[in-house]
C-alpha cells in the first residue's frame, strides 16, 4: 500500500478513486464528501486540502473555478420565550355606533293604506312611523273580533295595560264590555270587532298618558279609516268621550242621539274603564240606555 494510501486509510478517507475522462463533475463531488468526513472545513483553502489530500492536478483546477464559501456557520437553536396570546376581548360593539343606521321602512301614503288587506295592515301598523308616537311607544295595539262582524266598538288610544297586553281591552275591562254586550242579546265572541282610533299611546315629556294632538290622530286616521272599510259595519259604539268626539272631527258628540258615519249608526256610552270606577251605578244606568239605543237601531 502506497504512502498516500495509508495516509488517508488512517484519516478514515479510504481508497482514493481516480478520475476517469470526462468525468471531473463526479470527482467534485467525491473530494467535498471526503472533505467532509475527515473533518475538514470546508472554508479551508483549495491549496491546503490538495497538500492533506493527493487530489489529481486537474481536480485542483476545478476547486479552484469553484466559488468557495468562507464560512459556514450553524446557528445554535435559540430558546424563544413563549409570548402568551393576549385574552380575547370582551364582546364590545361600540364600533357599531359609528354604523349608519338602516334605512327607515317606506311610509304607506293614505292611497296605499287605502288598498290594503287585513294581513297587510296588521304589517302597517306594526311598522308605522307617521307620527312622533313610534319613537315612545312600547308596543301598537292592532284591533281584534269578528272582522265580519257587524258591530263596533270604538276606543280612543291604548291604555298602559292595552299596550303591554298588544290587545284591545283586555283583563276586566273587556270582560264587562262581554258582559254588557251579552245584556242586549249581542255575541261578543262572534258578531264584534273592538280597535282604537290611535294604534299607539299617547305620552308627555314625564312618561304620562295625554290627549292625542290633532297631528297624531290625523297620521293615525288612514289605519281606522281601512279597518271601517274592511269591516263594514251597521253600529259603531263610541267608548268614552275622545272616541266620541273624535269619530267626527268638528262635530260635538251628545249623548242619546244617534249620528252616522257613512252607512253606519254611531251611538257614544262610556268607557268600560269608568264603569269601573263608578261607585255610585249612575254611569251604568245611562250606559244601559245607551246600549238600548244602539240596539234598536242597529236592529236584528
Amino acid at each position: 500500500m502506497s504512502r498516500s494510501a495509508v495516509f488517508l486509510d488512517e484519516m478514515g478517507v479510504g481508497p482514493l478513486w481516480r478520475l476517469r475522462q470526462g468525468a471531473a463533475p463526479e470527482a467534485v463531488d467525491v473530494v467535498a464528501e471526503a472533505a467532509v468526513e475527515a473533518e475538514v472545513a470546508v472554508a479551508e483553502p483549495v491549496a491546503e486540502v490538495a497538500a492533506t489530500v493527493a487530489v489529481p492536478a486537474p481536480v485542483i483546477e476545478m476547486l479552484a473555478e469553484v466559488a468557495v464559501v468562507d464560512t459556514v456557520e450553524v446557528a445554535a437553536p435559540v430558546a424563544v420565550a413563549a409570548t402568551p396570546m393576549p385574552a380575547a376581548a370582551p364582546d364590545d360593539t361600540a364600533w357599531f355606533d359609528d354604523a349608519p343606521p338602516p334605512p327607515p321602512a317606506r311610509q304607506l301614503s293614505d292611497t296605499d293604506i287605502a288598498a290594503l288587506d287585513w294581513e297587510g295592515l296588521t304589517s302597517a301598523v306594526a311598522k308605522c312611523a307617521r307620527c312622533d308616537l313610534c319613537k315612545t311607544r312600547k308596543g301598537v295595539v292592532m284591533g281584534r273580533g269578528d272582522r265580519q262582524g257587524t258591530w263596533l266598538m270604538l276606543a280612543s288610544s291604548p291604555s298602559r295595560l292595552e299596550e303591554r297586553e298588544g290587545r284591545a281591552l283586555p283583563g276586566e275591562q273587556g270582560k264587562l264590555l262581554d258582559n254588557m254586550l251579552k245584556a242586549i242579546a249581542v255575541d261578543a265572541a262572534s258578531d264584534v270587532y273592538i280597535t282604537h282610533l290611535l294604534k299607539c299611546r299617547p305620552l308627555d315629556e314625564t312618561g304620562q298618558e295625554r290627549l292625542p294632538t290633532e297631528a297624531e290622530s290625523a297620521a293615525c286616521r288612514p289605519y281606522f279609516d281601512r279597518e271601517l272599510a274592511l269591516l263594514q259595519p251597521r253600529t259603531i259604539v263610541t267608548l268614552g268621550s275622545m272616541a266620541a268626539a273624535g269619530i267626527n272631527p268638528g262635530e260635538k258628540p251628545v249623548r242619546g242621539k244617534v249620528r252616522q258615519l257613512g252607512s253606519a249608526s254611531v251611538v257614544a256610552t262610556f268607557h268600560p274603564e269608568q264603569l269601573l270606577q263608578d261607585g255610585t251605578g249612575k254611569a251604568k244606568a245611562r250606559a244601559w240606555a245607551d246600549l238600548c239605543l244602539a240596539k234598536s237601531t242597529h236592529g236584528g
